[in-house]
């Protein structure tokens, strides 16, 4: 097909989105196609009725970034109000700060460490140097932070996140989460962090607001030939592409007990509870991610994990090592697809935090450009998820 083509995008996310509006930009008719009734997929936010709070529906996301052009582009279309995530967790009927740093190491042991000296108890006496190459979450974890902290904080969580033993999960998993031998209690530490001050459903719309993009709610994908579709960005779940036909990625999903409550019902945003007798990973009080905003009343969620079903929304991959192998024949399959781009964290079967998204989203759809204009092919994914 000559000239600018018409393109259609599976799922009207951050992913859909961003490739849609930057393709919309270089003169192509972008459709964009989504099953739920709303845009902006798991990153949906909607205002309480009852008390005026802006809702993360599918669960709180929080924006933290290094990545000045990302940044700036979210800014272009939403002001992002300065926002902390200040983690709070609760373990055998104590709560203490996360990630551990100086204040819950020093509070957990009854000690008042100065900050050389929790590095040197936590090395000598916490954490268990038998472990030369940690292979698991667990052996990881133990020497991390060593025993008592890995069960205080770590093993009941993860257990109830993963649905799994931590013996059974790869240590790159608690090589996210930092020690810090400080008082520094943000959850993240990266240059840019904030929260969308009208929430993020108004800032996708503004990116999907384009006089060359047609958005489609209520509609699913169905993989037919179309002439008049030059190419397919498809963000949906990988192995629902192809039916299933090599059975079914494993993810985990959320169930959310939503409640009111008059007043401040826990004082921080995020409460997590480390016990494995507590059937939930944690509560979330939502008007605490818009701190500028007041509300008399709140709404919380008590968030419980467990494994994906088929009608259900899946939230995080799992990536076990069994699946390597159902892995790789999705992907072979997909590079033998013509005119289609694997996208986003379902696309690509990878855990993507929101500015990645972006960021592999802006790139996708200038190497599309990029590879229109030469004549070339477009490849089935970015970044190959094996």
């Amino acid at each position: 097909m000559s000239g600018n083509e018409k393109i259609m995008i599976v799922g009207a996310g951050l992913s859909g989105a961003v490739i849609g509006r930057e393709l919309a930009l270089a003169g192509h008719q972008v459709e964009i196609i989504d099953a739920r009734e709303h845009i902006a997929g798991n990153c949906h936010t909607e205002r309480d009725a009852d008390t005026g709070v802006m809702v993360h529906v599918y669960g709180p996301h929080i924006f933290h970034t290094d990545d000045a052009e990302v940044w700036n582009y979210v800014n272009d279309f939403q002001t992002f109000m300065p926002y902390k995530n200040r983690v709070k967790t609760t373990s055998n009927d104590a709560v203490y700060s996360l990630p551990v740093n100086l204040h819950t190491i020093n509070q957990f042991f009854g000690k008042t460490f100065r900050p050389a000296e929790a590095r040197a108890f936590i090395e000598e006496y916490a954490a268990d140097k038998s472990i030369v190459d940690p292979q698991t979450f667990e052996e990881q974890a133990m020497r991390f932070v060593g025993k008592d902290l890995y069960e205080a904080f770590f093993k009941g969580y993860t257990e109830k996140q993963w649905g799994c033993s931590p013996t059974e999960l790869p240590a790159s998993i608690l090589k996210r989460l930092p020690v810090r031998f400080n008082y520094d209690d943000n959850y993240f530490f990266h240059q840019y962090q904030g929260m969308p001050q009208n929430g993020y459903t108004d800032m996708i719309g503004r990116i999907l607001d384009h006089s060359n993009i047609t958005v489609k709610l209520r509609t699913r994908f169905e993989r037919a030939d179309d002439a008049d579709i030059g190419h397919v960005f498809y963000s949906g779940q990988l192995d629902g592409y192809f039916d299933y036909e090599a059975g079914r990625l494993g993810y985990r999903t959320l169930d959310f007990e939503r409640f009111s409550y008059d007043g401040d019902y826990q004082g921080c945003a995020v409460m997590n509870y480390g016990d494995a007798s507590v059937p939930f990973t944690r509560i979330t009080e939502h008007k605490h991610f818009s701190p500028w905003e007041e509300h008399a009343g709140s709404v919380c969620y008590r968030e419980f994990s467990r494994a994906c079903g088929p009608d259900d929304i899946p939230y995080y991959p799992i990536r076990m090592v069994e699946e390597k192998e159902q892995l790789a024949q999705y992907v072979a399959r997909a590079e033998e697809e013509t005119d289609v781009t694997f996208v986003g964290r379902l696309g690509t079967y990878r855990y993507l935090d929101m500015d990645v998204t972006i960021r592999e989203a802006l790139d996708t759809a200038r190497l599309y450009l990029a590879k229109k204009a030469d004549g070339a092919a477009m490849p089935a994914f970015l970044h190959r998820p094996v």
